[in-house]
């Protein structure tokens, strides 16, 4: 087996690997494999459905189990990380690392569990996500801010990034000089871009968008002049101080519809409107080839779970 045989591969140099993890639809949802002198490391997993995919991907490179040192998860949402207990039986040298307000739930999913289940149902929890299994506490590893681990004397390093989600923390790779995000730097999907390049989004899913701290998580990031974000939501973006500039001008945006509707009557389907006529405007502003319709289909399930975001928010404050 070679890299070239697996279609939802992608080399994309420095020793990175982007996996499609196949979650929803193609080039939906990424995992990431770093390899360094004979030593790799996963950085998010996607689903339990995606594991058979990760270890194809790590024997393609010529690489056993055994080689694993580290599973990172960049926040413990079932999208990133359900199928971390999963894939970790699978590789007996390899370590969890997490933010550590992520570790109990990684360690005992069943509140995770508890919550998809109420949101989704028991047909289409188990239907997306299998079923969660947890890790053994001794296999974790807490991370704090700007601490490091080592992967074969390649330096990854972590920043606590709240403003998605408190649990969430971003990993520097200064070989690629480029940052792991996660959701901290938005969605973009490959079946927007257009001759301007990629389109960016902010996410505010439920239930710890803060936007005080999410802009200063992205201007965090910016700081250093990346060359490359490799996003979660789908892949490797360039263009990274213009991107983050309209991250921030959005997530100001989507604060301002919020403050405008908090007194609706029915204020989740206006929230949904609302969102759905700014991405319209902004898809064609971009020049997207999908037409408004299209575009707004490919982003239900976003403006859902990010009307549903922002009602916590303004509920919470």
């Amino acid at each position: 087996m070679s890299l070239g045989t697996l279609p939802y591969v992608q080399d994309l140099g420095d020793g990175i690997r982007a996996i499609d993890t196949g979650f929803h639809r193609p080039r939906f949802d990424a995992a990431y494999l770093i390899v360094e002198g004979g030593r790799a490391a996963f950085v998010d997993t996607g689903t339990n459905h995606a594991v058979p995919r990760l270890l194809q991907a790590l024997a393609a490179e010529g690489l056993a189990p055994e080689a694993v040192d580290w599973v990172i998860a960049t926040h413990v949402h079932l999208d990133h990380a359900g199928g971390v207990g999963l894939l970790m039986q699978h590789l007996p040298a390899a370590t969890l690392v997490v933010h550590p307000r992520g570790a109990r739930h990684l360690v005992d999913p069943s509140a995770l569990v508890d919550g998809a289940r109420a949101v989704y149902g028991e047909d289409e929890l188990q239907r997306s996500y299998g079923t969660i299994v947890g890790v053994d506490a001794a296999r974790v590893h807490a991370t704090h801010d700007d601490s490091t681990v080592s992967l074969a004397g390649r330096t990854l390093r972590f920043l606590d990034t709240p403003g998605h989600a408190r649990h969430h923390h971003c990993i520097w790779d200064e070989r690629s000089r480029g940052f792991f995000t996660g959701d901290t730097f938005g969605l973009s999907y490959r079946e927007f871009d257009s001759a301007k390049g990629p389109w960016l989004l902010p996410t505010t899913t439920p239930v710890q968008f803060e936007p005080g701290p999410l802009r200063a998580s992205v201007r965090r990031l910016m700081s250093f002049d990346p060359a490359r974000m490799y996003l979660t939501h789908y892949g490797p973006i360039g263009d990274v101080q213009r991107l983050g500039a309209g991250l921030i001008e959005q997530i100001d945006a989507m604060v301002a519809l919020g403050e405008s509707l908090r007194s609706h009557p029915d204020r989740h389907a206006a929230l949904r409107q609302g969102l759905e006529a700014m991405y319209r405007a902004q898809v064609a502003a971009h020049g997207c080839a999908l037409d408004g319709d299209a575009a707004v289909a490919l982003l239900a399930l976003d403006i859902e779970l990010n009307a549903q975001g922002l009602g916590i928010w303004l509920d919470r404050r």
